[in-house]
């Protein structure tokens, strides 16, 4: 017979059944499968861990989007933020759906290029634009988003040698209650700067000013702070009439949605704080249509959200390794995905939880990746049943910034799979193998 192994006795508080000041414990939440696929049966064939994305998801988010602003303004332009998600897959799911692209490098530009969108309908943005990047957006006639009067100077220069119109627009920082204010990108509004810049271009004889745009914050749970953001952005529009006689094309409110993702710190639920879609085009139409511009020269107004868009879709699959103990008797869960892949983790609570019914006892419990690094925490402390090695667990809300974020750290990035409209499974990035660096590298140095 067997000795049995020993474990050293340890003291937990229990909290199954146990009211919190939120009331009683709600039953733990199971994700067994993802579109009607077994969770198990993902695993079994492309390997844990496995990011999974949601077409099905994708298309509804963005057409809930489309819904709540084309319903309350009368020109809405969606663009897809590249930095966000830019696997070619997802990109084309976008724009499919009639986003543009919105891009913030030469390497994000040459990805929109390359999948067919039309260099009219990129909006370049970001800080570091080479003047080899600025001449690829000039001839392939893209919107220029102007960050600093560095880009604005090199912009005049480069327009002149090639003897081309160049359309721009800049880019704004303001105050809009948001703390900290984001004023490290563009030109700021309350000192002039924004209004300094807009007399130079229209100075200028090789920039076409078509409109404006700012970017306040990420993860903004305030939609009032975009009504202050479109009303001083309306009045940058009108100014600009007033003074030259020239109406823009557009305002571009950029990005920053909240997604249902609670935020590490955060007291209640993303599910129950995040801002609907509804409510950020109620206060964003209301300031532009409440303003001093004539109803017949409304720009269209355009908007950059990502997180928003994709978080939602996407799923990290993962399997237990191994329990442990603290020094302290705090339970610790060791599983095989880390923080080189999931990025996110830094930032949000992210819910995690069993493939398959388990333990009715609830323990709290930090959960772990697999890496030799103290900082791969992916849950600090959660409240989570007692699952054994091998049990397949799902990480959620997880589509925004990982997949563009990761690094090869220890271990090979995994599958990347989409189950498509019509329950079919594709692989959209392959794991990476040896071969991967072995042929990226030089081995005769």
């Amino acid at each position: 017979m067997e000795k049995l192994k020993y474990d050293k006795p340890v003291i937990s508080r229990i909290t199954a059944g146990v009211p919190s000041k939120f009331g009683l414990p709600s039953k733990q939440k199971i994700i067994s499968e993802i579109d009607g696929i077994p969770v198990s049966r993902l695993i079994e064939e492309y390997g844990s861990p496995l990011f999974v994305f949601s077409e099905k998801t994708i298309r509804n988010t963005i057409a809930e989007a489309k819904q709540a602003f084309e319903t309350r303004y009368p020109k809405v332009q969606f663009a897809w933020s590249y930095k966000t998600n830019y696997l070619d897959a997802i990109c084309n799911i976008f724009h499919d759906e009639g986003a543009w692209a919105e891009v913030v490098s030469g390497f994000e530009f040459e990805k929109a290029l390359s999948l067919g969108v039309n260099g009219s309908q990129i909006i370049y943005n970001g800080p570091e634009k080479s003047e080899e990047d600025l001449e690829l957006a000039i001839n392939n006639d893209a919107y220029i988003h102007i960050d600093h009067f560095d880009e604005l100077y090199l912009l005049m220069k480069i327009t002149k040698k090639l003897n081309k119109k160049a359309r721009v627009a800049i880019r704004v920082n303001m105050d809009t209650g948001i703390y900290p204010m984001w004023d490290r990108f563009g030109f700021n509004y309350e000192n002039g700067e924004a209004w300094n810049a807009i007399n130079r271009i229209m100075l200028a004889g090789n920039l076409e000013l078509t409109g404006l745009h700012t970017h306040i914050g990420t993860y903004i749970m305030a939609p009032s702070a975009y009504a202050i953001a479109a009303t001083k952005m309306a009045n940058l529009f009108v100014a600009t009439n007033r003074k030259f006689n020239h109406w823009m094309k557009y305002i571009d409110l950029g990005g920053g949605f909240a997604s249902k993702n609670p935020l590490k710190g955060a007291y209640m639920p993303g599910s129950e704080t995040c801002p609907s879609f509804d409510e950020y085009a109620e206060h964003i139409s209301n300031a532009i249509i409440s303003s001093e511009i004539p109803h017949e020269n409304l720009p269209a107004l355009f908007l950059e959200t990502g997180r928003a868009l994709i978080d939602d879709a996407g799923y990290l699959l993962t399997t237990v390794l191994a329990n442990k103990r603290s020094s302290t008797g705090r339970r610790y869960l060791v599983i095989d995905a880390g923080v080189n892949i999931l990025f996110t983790s830094f930032w949000y609570n992210l819910g995690i939880f069993p493939s398959k019914p388990v333990s009715d006892y609830m323990e709290e419990t930090t959960i772990y990746g697999p890496l030799c690094m103290n900082i791969d925490v992916i849950r600090d402390v959660v409240n989570f049943p007692h699952v054994k090695s091998g049990d397949q667990l799902v990480i959620e809300r997880i589509g925004a910034y990982n997949v563009t974020q990761w690094m090869q750290f220890i271990t090979y990035r995994p599958n990347v799979i989409l189950t498509d409209t019509e329950g079919n499974i594709k692989i959209i990035r392959k794991k990476e193998s040896m071969e991967t660096f072995k042929n990226s590298e030089n081995k005769n140095i």
